[in-house]
C-alpha cells in the first residue's frame, strides 16, 4: 500500500510548514489528486489518519480535490474528459492525444494555528 508512504510525505510537509511558520497545530490539509495518479482516495484518508496520531496534525482533516482525467487532441486541438481510459478524440477520432490533467498529487494548502 503506497498510500501509507504518500500520507507520511503529506504529513511531513504539513508539519515542516507548521514549524517553519511558528505554528502549533495543523487543522486541515488540502490536496489535489488526479484520477490517474495511482492513489486510492479512501486508502489515503485511512493512512493519513493513522500517521497523524501523536503529532500536531492529529485530528486534522485531509480535504481531497479530485481532478478528472483530461486530454488534448494534437490533431484538432480539442480538449476532452477521458472516459474509461479511452484516449480517443471525440471530435476527430484521433488517438494522437496528450494528457492535460489527471496525474496531479499536490498539497494545495495547510490550515494551521
Amino acid at each position: 500500500m503506497h498510500e501509507m508512504s504518500i500520507a507520511e510525505g503529506i504529513v511531513d510537509i504539513a508539519l515542516d510548514t507548521m514549524k517553519n511558520n511558528d505554528g502549533t497545530v495543523v487543522h486541515a490539509v488540502r490536496l489535489r489528486l488526479g484520477a490517474m495518479s495511482g492513489v486510492e482516495p479512501d486508502a489515503l484518508l485511512f493512512c493519513f489518519e493513522a500517521v497523524t496520531k501523536g503529532t500536531a496534525a492529529e485530528g486534522a482533516e485531509l480535504v481531497i480535490e479530485h481532478v478528472p482525467l483530461k486530454a488534448k487532441c494534437l490533431d484538432c486541438l480539442t480538449e476532452f474528459v477521458v472516459e474509461g481510459y479511452r484516449f480517443i478524440c471525440p471530435a476527430c477520432q484521433s488517438t494522437t492525444v496528450t494528457t492535460v490533467t489527471g496525474r496531479e498529487l499536490q498539497v494545495l494548502s495547510i490550515d494551521m494555528d
